[in-house]
């Protein structure tokens, strides 16, 4: 299991299990946001607190769940970013086109604001 799925009224927790998303991990991280994508879920949280490595297959996830939320109408919100995953969406300027939040308690917050 790559990923642990928490459904709440307002929001999809996608908590990634894997210390890392590269190309093996990717392409079922991809299919299960997809899946949450097809109940007309449109806001989810990325939990990344346990991954600490991203290639560009794992930057394709998470763009993929940026791109569901925003067709959806919804938001998508990155959290837990180890430092070098944070600097690798810093160097390709991911980072001002994505919602980031230091933890989990934080990014729920942007849901409850609105």
């Amino acid at each position: 299991m790559s990923s642990k799925i928490t459904k709440t009224d307002s929001y999809t927790i996608v908590e990634i299990l894997s210390n890392k998303i590269d190309a093996q991990i990717a392409p079922t991280i991809k299919a299960e946001l997809t899946e949450i994508a097809a109940t007309n879920e449109k806001n989810i949280i990325l939990d990344l607190s346990n991954c600490g490595y991203c290639d560009s297959s794992g930057l394709s996830a998470i763009l993929l769940a940026n791109r569901l939320c925003k067709n959806a109408g919804g938001t998508c919100v990155l959290c837990g970013l180890q430092h070098t995953v944070e600097r690798l969406l810093a160097i390709s300027q991911l980072d001002s086109i994505l919602i980031v939040a230091p933890d989990l308690k934080r990014a729920e917050e942007e849901f409850t604001k609105k």
